[in-house]
């Protein structure tokens, strides 16, 4: 008999559940198993927080020389730049440098960021500055002090290569939610849609309609 099986783990920083459906545990954790290890081997390359990550190396070039990297990387930058070119800049990658180092709102933050400080690094926001070049498999920030982050896509599109993986893997219906990030194949073990619940603006524990989202990806 077809089950749903569940699995919170922290990646990339977040909360992600990756639920498959299948008549056995074993194999079940096994997807599971290898879905973690996709989404682990995509944060390594997209990660700023290591050293060894293609997007740190690209980011301590900034203004200096164009860094090779994989075509993964590459495509996923290329990728980003289309939807800023489509979103008029609202979607922008090189926000990293105004990431953290400012608004980090957490317990260690006291204060509100030196206004002058803030325009000073918004002058290195701007996703035209990030050069691509086909030939040579390469990304160069133009302007030293850049930086990029994959903060706003970089969640949905592991979570997007864990469910292909699975898929790949002979799994028919499952769900991979990255913190709200999530998509859907298939459907549940009794058959039915995989749906969301849309919550009541009046009442944020009670939701006031559902949504199906079998096949498809939201955020």
């Amino acid at each position: 008999m077809l089950r749903e099986f569940k699995r919170p783990q922290k990646l990339m920083g977040n909360a992600f559940e990756i639920t498959v459906v299948n008549d056995d545990e074993n194999t079940a954790q096994h997807h599971i198993d290898a879905a973690i290890d996709e989404i682990r081997r995509i944060e390594k390359l997209l990660t700023t927080y290591s050293e060894e990550s293609q997007t740190h190396l690209i980011n301590q070039n900034a203004g200096i020389k164009p860094v090779k990297v994989d075509w993964e990387v590459f495509d996923l930058i290329e990728r980003s730049l289309r939807i800023s070119h489509i979103t008029d800049g609202y979607f922008d990658i090189s926000y990293g440098g105004i990431d953290k180092s400012f608004w980090n709102f957490d317990r260690e933050m006291k204060q509100l960021p030196d206004p002058e400080l803030i325009k000073e690094h918004l002058k290195l926001v701007n996703y035209q500055n990030i050069l691509l070049n086909r030939d040579n498999q390469t990304i160069f920030l133009k302007e030293k002090g850049m930086r990029i982050g994959f903060g706003g896509i970089g969640k949905g599109y592991a979570a997007e290569m864990a469910k292909r993986l699975l898929q790949k893997r002979g799994v028919v219906s499952g769900i991979v939610n990255a913190s709200g990030d999530l998509t859907t194949w298939g459907n549940q073990a009794d058959g039915k849609p995989w749906t969301i619940g849309i919550a009541d603006p009046e009442n944020a524990t009670q939701p006031f309609s559902y949504m199906n989202i079998t096949d498809m990806a939201i955020a």
